[in-house]
């Protein structure tokens, strides 16, 4: 039987209550109940385990897979979904999935490197951009994947609140205000929705074999393709430098290497570092400064 650590279990008392710590507790029948199901014989869970259960496991013909159990089932339903949508593009492989469950097996990576292991940071952007060029693709028809208006939902559910309460809020209004005619008119101009991974950075695009690299945990959103750039551009940004100029450098590659416009992309990074600081509050955090920091340092690219 596996052995579910303590940390894992508080987290998921933290996010979901007692709900969670039930979840939790029946995870090691669950999992005896897929190493059967799947042909497969559980292994260790991955270290820093936060809102999902995922080990790696052996199947019996020697095949390194990843099995992947979440309490939130209609979000792991998605990445499947998208995943699936993605195949041949460079996501990793689906092998099997039972939504009821709430489970998903899934080609491992081998040797299963994250792209932040290459600290060269141009190389990596170039990566990058090798991996972002060939993933993505119109919605298939009848998915139900949210919008960008409704993956920002929060700015405006910020805005009800304040109004509601009659207080001013903690968030400079000239910034909310800001991002609201950034993301006003990125919806209005976008030419094309495609189906975006939506979590794209360093620590989703793994190592597969000597030559290609997989992209594992798909969001799903419809939208602007360069909004997919923006997660990348938050992680590990003072990588070979000061974080203005590391920003600089990967969008100036970004703009090169995939033709986009570093406008947009500088534009949704306003209306993301805004969405950071109301979600923060959301949570009951105090620390919204970080998301108005990235505001702040993607709107210079719009003097």
């Amino acid at each position: 039987m596996i052995v579910i650590p303590d940390t894992f279990i508080k987290r998921m008392h933290e996010l979901h209550g007692e709900r969670g710590v039930a979840w939790s507790e029946a995870l090691p029948r669950l999992i005896a109940d897929c190493a059967s199901r799947f042909d497969c014989s559980p292994e260790v869970p991955f270290p820093n385990l936060s809102y999902n259960f995922v080990l790696r496991a052996t199947r019996s013909d020697g095949k390194r897979v990843v099995l992947k159990l979440s309490f939130k089932k209609d979000e792991l339903s998605r990445e499947v979904s998208v995943l699936r949508a993605f195949e041949g593009r460079g996501a990793i492989h689906v092998l099997d999935a039972d939504e009821e469950w709430g489970v998903a097996l899934l080609e491992g990576a081998v040797p299963g490197k994250p792209l932040s292991t290459i600290e060269n940071d141009a190389l990596a952007t170039d990566i990058f951009c090798d991996v972002f060029r060939r993933l993505h693709l119109s919605p298939p028809p009848g998915s139900l994947y949210p919008s960008m208006k409704q993956h920002f939902a929060a700015i405006e559910r910020y805005r009800e609140r304040i109004k509601d309460m009659e207080i001013e809020g903690p968030l400079p209004p000239s910034w909310v205000e800001n991002a609201e005619e950034c993301l006003e008119y990125l919806i209005a101009t976008t030419n094309e929705n495609l189906l975006l991974h939506g979590d794209l950075h360093h620590d989703n695009i793994l190592r597969q074999d000597e030559e290609k690299w997989a992209v594992i945990d798909p969001k799903g959103i419809i939208g602007d393709i360069h909004f997919d750039t923006i997660q990348y551009l938050l992680n590990y940004e003072d990588r070979g430098g000061d974080c203005e100029q590391v920003l600089r450098n990967r969008i100036a590659i970004m703009a090169d290497r995939l033709g986009l416009d570093p406008r947009r992309i500088a534009m949704w990074g306003v209306a993301r570092g805004v969405l950071e600081a109301c979600w923060t509050i959301e949570d009951g955090g105090t620390d919204w400064h970080r998301g108005i920091q990235i505001t702040e340092r993607f709107a210079k690219f719009l003097d």
